[in-house]
C-alpha cells in the first residue's frame, strides 16, 4: 500500500512539474528560444523576470520592492532600493495581446507604487500613487492586471516618492514583442542609463542633487565594470535604450551607422527610419536603434558628454593645464615628500600614478585593453563583433589582422627579405619623474610610486630647463 501510494505521489509530481514546465515561459535554452516568437532581449549586467501561465493563459509576473547593495563596478558598492533585488530591475518580456498579471510585494520602509511608463491600459493601472491607486503600504502586495494592445519598448518605475525611489535605482524594462517581426533580430540589448551622486567614501546616493552628478552608468554599472556586447559578424543588432534620469545622453557607436527604428511611442515606418551613429535619449524617453553588424573588430558604445565616459572627479580644484610648475614641486616636497605636480599637461597621466583615493570610489578613469590603458569610465562598454562565437560569452580581445592597426613611425630601412623594418639605434630609456633612479628600457610603471614611466629625453630636457630658469 505504501509502495503505491508512493508510486501514485511521484507521477503526481511529475504531472506537475510538467504542467509547470510547459506553463513558464522565460527562455532558459537555445530550445526554449526556438519556441518563442521573438529573440530574448538580453540586458546586460541584468536579467529577465521569469514568468508562469496561469490557468486562463494570462501570463503572471512577481516582482519586489526592496533595498539592496548594489556594485556600480568592482572597488564600489552602494545602497539601492531595487526591484527583485536590482537596479535595473528585471526585463519584463511579454507579446502584443499578452493578458499580464504583475504582482507587487512592498518591502520598502515607505509607501510606493509601480507606472508601467508608456504602456496603454487602464487608468486605474497606470500605478500613481495618490491618483490612480490607493498607495501600496510596506508588506503589501498589489495586483496590476491587463490587456498588452501595443508593441515596443517601454519601462516601468516608481510613482510614489519619485525622487528619492527613482533616485536610489527603481526601474526597469516593459519590453513587449510584435506578434510577428518581419526582419528578425539576430541579438537583442537593452540599456538603461542613470546618473547618480555619491560622496567619496560614501555608500548613500544623495536624491537630493539635481545636475552635478558624479557617476553616469549603463544598466546602473560604470565602466570599467560595464558588460560588452556581444555579436556574430552579420548579425542584425537591436539596442535599445531607456531613461528615467535628469539628464539627456548623445549615446554613440564607433564603427556603425546605425538606423532609428523606434521610440516609446511605437515603430518608425520604414521610409521616415533616419540613418546616425549618435542618438539622443532624454529623460522619460526609449530609442531602438538597429544595424547590421558588419564589421569585426571591439567597438566603443559611450555617452558623448565628456564627463559621462568618466568616474568621480572633483569640479572644485584650480585648472592647471598649461601651468608650469618646474620648481614649485620640488619646494612643496620640502615639506610634502610625496608630492606630485599633475595636471600640466592633461590628466591622462594620472591613469598610471596608482594612487589609493577614498574609500568605496572610483577612480576618474580606468580600464586595461591591449595597448594600455583605455581612460574612461561611467557610460562607456564595448560592441564586440566576432566571425566565429561559440556563444554569448565574452570573447577576449580582438586579434586584428596584420597591418590593421595604426603605430608609430620612424626611419625605416629594408632588410635582408626586402621588409621595411625600423632602423636600429641607441635603445630607449624610460624613466620615473618622481624616481629617476628608477628606468628601464621598455614603457611601464614605476615600482614606487606606479607612475607612468616617461622616455629619458622628456624627463632630462625637462630638467635642463628648470635648471636654465634657475641660472638665469
Amino acid at each position: 500500500m505504501i509502495n503505491r501510494i508512493s508510486l501514485i505521489a511521484i507521477l503526481l509530481l511529475n504531472i506537475l512539474i510538467g504542467i509547470f514546465s510547459q506553463n513558464a515561459f522565460s527562455a532558459t535554452s537555445d530550445k526554449d528560444q526556438e519556441k518563442l516568437p521573438y529573440t530574448p532581449v538580453v540586458t546586460p549586467n541584468g536579467s529577465t523576470l521569469p514568468g508562469t501561465r496561469d490557468e486562463d493563459g494570462s501570463k503572471v509576473f512577481r516582482l519586489t520592492v526592496d533595498e539592496c547593495k548594489h556594485e556600480i563596478a568592482p572597488g564600489m558598492v552602494i545602497n539601492a532600493w531595487c526591484y527583485s533585488g536590482q537596479t535595473p530591475g528585471p526585463t519584463i518580456e511579454a507579446v502584443e495581446g499578452d493578458h499580464v498579471k504583475i504582482y507587487v510585494t512592498n518591502k520598502l520602509p515607505e509607501i510606493t507604487a509601480v507606472h508601467w511608463h508608456g504602456v496603454l491600459l487602464p487608468n486605474g493601472m497606470d500605478g500613481v500613487s495618490g491618483l490612480t491607486q490607493k498607495p501600496i503600504q510596506p508588506g503589501e502586495t498589489f495586483l496590476y492586471e491587463f490587456t498588452l494592445k501595443q508593441h515596443g519598448t517601454q519601462m516601468y518605475h516608481s510613482h510614489g516618492d519619485e525622487m528619492v525611489q527613482i533616485g536610489l535605482g527603481t526601474m526597469g524594462f516593459f519590453i513587449i514583442h510584435p506578434k510577428h517581426r518581419e526582419k528578425k533580430i539576430d541579438r537583442d540589448f537593452a540599456i538603461f542609463l542613470n546618473e547618480w551622486f555619491v560622496s567619496p567614501a560614501t555608500v548613500t546616493p544623495d536624491v537630493s542633487v539635481m545636475t552635478d552628478f558624479n557617476i553616469f552608468t549603463f544598466n546602473s554599472r560604470a565602466f570599467p565594470g560595464t558588460e560588452p556586447l556581444v555579436v556574430k559578424t552579420g548579425d542584425r543588432v537591436r539596442i535599445r535604450i531607456g531613461n528615467v534620469g535628469q539628464e539627456s545622453h548623445p549615446i554613440h557607436l564607433h564603427g556603425f551607422n546605425f538606423k532609428v527604428v523606434a521610440t516609446d511611442g511605437g515603430d518608425i515606418p520604414e521610409s521616415a527610419q533616419w540613418p546616425e551613429t549618435t542618438v539622443v535619449v532624454f529623460p522619460g524617453q526609449t530609442r531602438d536603434v538597429e544595424f547590421i553588424a558588419d564589421t569585426p573588430g571591439d567597438w566603443a558604445l559611450h555617452c558623448h558628454r565628456r564627463h559621462h565616459p568618466m568616474n568621480a572627479m572633483g569640479h572644485d580644484i584650480p585648472n592647471m593645464i598649461g601651468v608650469s610648475q618646474k620648481g614649485e614641486e620640488e619646494k612643496i616636497r620640502e615639506l610634502l615628500s610625496e608630492y606630485m605636480a599633475m595636471g600640466e599637461t592633461g590628466m591622462h597621466e594620472m591613469m598610471g600614478m596608482g594612487m589609493a583615493g577614498p574609500e568605496n570610489t572610483l577612480p576618474m578613469m580606468g580600464g586595461e585593453g591591449q595597448f594600455g590603458p583605455v581612460g574612461m569610465g561611467g557610460m562607456f562598454t564595448v560592441l564586440k563583433v566576432r566571425d566565429h562565437l561559440t556563444d554569448d560569452k565574452n570573447p577576449g580581445l580582438y586579434e586584428h589582422p596584420k597591418g590593421t592597426v595604426a603605430d608609430k613611425v620612424g626611419p625605416l630601412v629594408v632588410d635582408q627579405r626586402g621588409e621595411p623594418r625600423m632602423k636600429e639605434g641607441k635603445t630607449k630609456e624610460y624613466v620615473c619623474p618622481m624616481h629617476p633612479q628608477e628606468h628601464q628600457s621598455h614603457p611601464g610603471k614605476c615600482p614606487k610610486c606606479g607612475m607612468n614611466l616617461k622616455p629619458a629625453t622628456e624627463t632630462k630636457e625637462g630638467s635642463s630647463k628648470e635648471h636654465d630658469n634657475h641660472t638665469h
